[in-house]
């Protein structure tokens, strides 16, 4: 599948869209220093303006009256989206990754409703901004310098506080009960930017029954609830067999989190003997549509409530895109 159309005009004006993903993202402090900043200037205009006698009203004075009136709407706008509607509201996101494909491209942006979660808490189905957990880290890189994951991830809840949650070779299991999932799809990457894939195209039928399917399950294993990802083959390995014949990153049945993988096989057989463990209370199962693209809940495990940021409501750029989000 070629790079949709959809994408180009953003592919093309990415200082734009890096533009608003900065603003959207600027720290508090910045902005607070930047009311400073304005109102400073607006204070050393002002008395000029109030003593110019209305006869004398002309020149330079209109230029001042208009900077005067700029400055004031700045501050307003600054104090009003960035300490009352971000913060309470509403976030506007840059999606990185095609973790959520097709439902999210790489580089749409959504706006995020983070006022909802502050009355209700993630119904499974909804489409989560939230902070990942340190093992969502895959390299030193991808921290910053608090020890925290330096990107927000975007998830659909799989699964909420007291569900049994199970991949059974592929089929999602919600308490025993099998789950129809209309929105996952298995993918592979058709075109790439370095490192970072940007568009994908469905796996064919052959390309399905050639890929050996997953299972998952969380497990309580030493006093530990882990999540814990199997085949035929392994459990938990950093090197997981598969049976295709198409030997790609994204034909593996798995990946895992560094810190959960298992380098005895007698673990692994072990773990994968004990029953599914209930999600405990103030926790959350992410996972991507793009069901084999995806790092997510079923690598790095659960993402408690404090880390939920809000759930996305609609994308607003590129406006080709524009829809709401479900």
């Amino acid at each position: 599948m070629p790079l949709n159309s959809a994408l180009l005009p953003l592919a093309q004006a990415g200082g734009t869209r890096q533009l608003v993903d900065t603003l959207a993202r600027t720290p508090l402090s910045q902005i607070v220093i930047l009311v400073v900043v304005l109102t400073g200037l607006r204070l050393a205009i002002y008395p000029t303006i109030k003593k110019t006698p209305p006869h004398m009203r002309h020149g330079a004075y209109p230029l001042y009256r208009y900077a005067n009136e700029f400055l004031d709407a700045l501050v307003y706008a600054a104090v009003f989206v960035f300490m009352v509607i971000r913060p309470f509201a509403i976030q506007a996101f840059l999606i990185p990754s095609g973790s959520m494909w097709p439902t999210l491209y790489v580089s749409d942006f959504i706006v995020a409703n983070k006022a909802v979660y502050r009355y209700s808490n993630p119904k499974a189905g909804d489409i989560v901004v939230f902070r990942p957990p340190k093992a969502a880290a895959q390299s030193p890189s991808d921290l910053d310098n608090e020890g925290e994951v330096a990107v927000d991830f975007i998830k659909r809840c799989i699964g909420t506080p007291g569900d049994v949650i199970e991949l059974r070779k592929g089929v999602l299991y919600r308490n025993g009960v099998k789950t129809d999932e209309p929105y996952t799809h298995l993918s592979r990457c058709t075109r790439k930017e370095g490192s970072d894939c940007l568009d994908f195209r469905d796996y064919t039928d052959a390309e399905k029954a050639d890929r050996l399917p997953q299972s998952f399950k969380f497990v309580k294993y030493k006093g530990e609830l882990i999540p814990l990802d199997y085949t035929d083959h392994d459990a938990n390995s950093i090197s997981p067999r598969t049976d295709s014949i198409l030997v790609e990153n994204d034909q593996m049945p798995y990946n895992i989190a560094s810190q959960y993988a298992f380098s005895d096989p007698d673990d692994a057989q072990k773990a994968e003997a004990l029953p599914a463990q209930p999600i405990p209370p103030g926790y959350y199962l992410m996972m991507g549509d793009n069901r084999n693209n995806s790092f997510d809940g079923r690598a790095w495990g659960l993402v408690s409530r404090d880390r939920i940021i809000g759930r996305s409501e609609f994308i607003w750029m590129p406006f080709s895109r524009w829809r709401v989000t479900r």
